[in-house]
C-alpha cells in the first residue's frame, strides 16, 4: 500500500496534469473562446474537489487561474492583463473556483458524515437486537463485551457494574481497561476519551443514577455512539432483570398452583383409603361380637386400602426420583412386543373382561430399552385408558416404526380430553376437570410415564377428540446394533 504522503503528492500531480491537459487541448486541438475555457476549468475543479478534497482543488484553482491568464487572456503568453475587465474576469474565476471547491468539499464531507452515521445506526440496531435476545441477566452480562467487540470492531471492551462490583470483559485483562479506571469513570459520571491511546470510557446510567461504566480500547468511537451504547446497556439490563423477575413470579405462581393441586390430591386420594381403614379398625375395636366373615371383610378392606396407600406413596417417591435423575436405566435391545406383553400381564386383573386389541407391525426393529421401566410407562397408559373409558369399549395397542423410532400407541373410546386440557394432562397431580371426582387416582400416572419415556430419549404425545376417545403415543429409539422381529 502507498503511504498517505505519496497519495497526497500524486493527487496534487493529477490536478496539475488536468490543468495542463485542458490547456493543451484548447490551445492545440480545439480553439475556443475564453469563457468556454473558464467553464471547463471550473468543471474540472469541481470534480477534483469532490474526489480529492479542498486542498487539492485550491491548488488546482491557482494553477488554472495562471494558465487561463497566460494562455487565454490577452496579451497571450504573458501574465500581464491589458484590459481591466479581464482583471474582473480573472478574479471572478478564482473566487468562483475556490467557493465551488469549498461547497463541493463540504457536500462530500456531509455525505461521508451521513454514511458514517448510517453505519453507526446500523451497528447500534444490531447491538440492540443482540441485547434483547437474552432474558437472563448473567448470560447477558457475560455476552455484552464480546458483542461490542464484534459489532463495533474495537480491540477490547470491559463493563463494570457497581451492584455486583465485578468487571465483565471480552477477553483477557488488559492494563488500559483496569478496574480502578472503570470505577473512577463511574464515580465522576463523565466520559473520557484518549485519542492518542485509542481509549474511551463512558458511565452507564439508569435514568440519572450511575450503575456502572464501559471501557473500550483499540478504536475511539464517537461520543454520540458511546452514549447510545451506554443507554442501550442500561435499558437491556433493566429489561433482563424485569424478565427474570417475571419468571420468578411465574415460578412462585406455579409453585402455589402445584401446592394447591398436591393438597387436593392428598385430600381426595389419600384421605379416602385412610377413611376406609379408620372406619374398618373402629368397627373391629367397637364391635367384639362381629362374625368371622364380617371380620374378614373388614380386614380385607384394610389390606386393600393399605396397598392403595402404599401405591400412591410409591408413585410420589418414584416421580421425585425421576425428576432428580436418580433412576439408572438398564438399556438393552428388546422387541417392543416384550414390553407390551409384560404390561398386559401386569394389567390383567384390573382389565377384567375388557377387550384389548394388539396390532404390531411386522419385522419391527429392536428398541434400546429398560424393559421394566418401559413396561411401567405402558402400564400407566393402559390403566389410564381402562379408568377413563366405558368397560364395554375396547382398548387398542399398536406399534409401528417411523424410521428412527418405534411408535407405540394406546387408544381408548372414552369421553376424550378438551383441547385446553391436553397440554396439562402430563403435569404432576393434574386430573381432568370432569373426571377428577369420578375416577380414583392422584394424577401421577401420566407424568411418570412421560418421565420414563423421556429418560429413554423418546417422546410422549396425546391426540384426543371430545366424544371420540384419546390416543396416547410414545416413541423409543431403535437399536442400531441389529434388527429383529417384534
Amino acid at each position: 500500500m502507498r503511504s498517505p504522503i505519496l497519495n497526497r503528492v500524486l493527487q496534487f500531480a493529477g490536478a496539475l496534469a488536468t490543468v495542463v491537459a485542458i490547456t493543451l487541448f484548447y490551445r492545440k486541438v480545439l480553439p475556443v473562446n475564453a469563457t468556454t475555457v473558464a467553464l471547463t476549468f471550473l468543471l474540472a475543479i469541481l470534480v477534483v474537489s469532490a474526489i480529492w478534497g479542498m486542498a487539492v482543488s485550491i491548488a488546482m484553482s491557482v494553477a488554472a487561474m495562471l494558465a487561463f491568464n497566460y494562455f487565454f487572456l490577452p496579451p497571450i503568453g504573458t501574465l500581464t492583463i491589458a484590459d481591466p475587465q479581464n482583471w474582473v474576469a480573472l478574479l471572478a474565476f478564482l473566487v468562483v473556483s475556490v467557493l465551488a471547491s469549498q461547497l463541493a468539499t463540504r457536500a462530500r464531507q456531509r455525505a461521508a458524515d451521513a454514511s458514517a452515521r448510517q453505519r453507526d445506526i446500523e451497528k447500534l440496531y444490531k447491538f440492540s437486537q443482540g441485547l434483547l435476545e437474552s432474558g437472563n441477566v448473567m448470560e447477558l452480562l457475560n455476552r455484552i463485551p464480546a458483542q461490542i467487540v464484534d459489532i463495533f470492531e474495537v480491540g477490547a471492551a470491559a463493563l463494570f457494574l457497581a451492584d455486583k462490583q465485578k468487571v465483565y470483559r471480552s477477553g483477557p485483562v488488559i492494563a488500559q481497561l483496569d478496574t480502578e479506571m472503570l470505577k473512577s469513570v463511574m464515580a465522576r459520571e463523565e466520559p473520557q476519551i484518549d485519542i492518542a491511546n485509542s481509549l474511551c470510557f463512558i458511565p452507564v446510567r439508569l435514568g440519572v443514577r450511575p450503575i456502572g461504566s464501559l471501557g473500550i480500547s483499540g478504536t475511539v468511537l464517537p461520543l454520540q455512539t458511546l452514549e447510545a451504547v451506554a443507554t442501550l446497556l442500561a435499558i437491556a439490563m433493566e429489561h433482563a432483570r424485569a424478565v427474570e423477575q417475571l419468571g420468578q413470579n411465574e415460578a412462585v405462581r406455579q409453585s402455589e398452583q402445584l401446592r394447591t393441586a398436591l393438597l387436593d390430591a392428598v385430600t381426595h386420594a389419600l384421605r379416602t383409603p385412610l377413611t376406609s381403614i379408620k372406619a374398618s379398625v373402629t368397627n373391629l375395636l367397637s364391635n367384639p361380637g362381629l362374625t368371622d366373615s364380617q371380620r374378614n371383610e373388614l380386614l380385607t378392606i384394610i389390606n386393600e386400602e393399605s396397598d392403595r396407600l402404599n401405591r400412591l406413596v410409591g408413585d410420589a417417591a418414584e416421580m421425585a426420583q425421576l425428576d432428580a435423575g436418580e433412576v439408572a436405566l438398564k438399556l438393552e435391545p428388546h422387541p417392543i412386543g416384550h414390553v407390551i406383553t409384560a404390561a398386559l400381564e401386569h394389567c390383567r386383573s384390573s382389565l377384567g373382561n375388557r377387550v384389548v386389541n394388539v396390532k404390531i407391525a411386522e419385522r419391527l426393529p429392536m428398541v434400546r430399552v429398560d424393559v421394566d421401566r418401559a413396561r411401567e410407562a405402558l402400564v400407566q397408559l393402559i390403566e389410564n385408558a381402562n379408568q377413563y373409558s366405558p368397560p364395554d369399549q375396547p382398548i387398542t395397542i399398536t406399534a409401528e416404526t417411523n424410521g428412527t423410532f418405534v411408535v407405540t400407541s394406546v387408544a381408548d373410546r372414552g369421553p376424550g380430553i378438551d383441547d385446553q386440557e391436553q397440554p396439562l394432562v402430563f403435569e404432576k397431580f393434574y386430573r381432568g376437570r370432569g373426571q377428577r371426582y369420578n375416577v380414583e387416582g392422584t394424577g401421577m400416572g401420566l407424568p411418570i410415564a412421560k418421565a420414563i419415556i423421556e429418560a429413554h430419549g423418546g417422546t410422549i404425545s396425546l391426540t384426543s377428540q371430545l366424544g371420540h376417545g384419546s390416543v396416547f403415543s410414545f416413541t423409543l429409539p431403535i437399536d442400531r446394533g441389529r434388527p429383529g422381529p417384534a
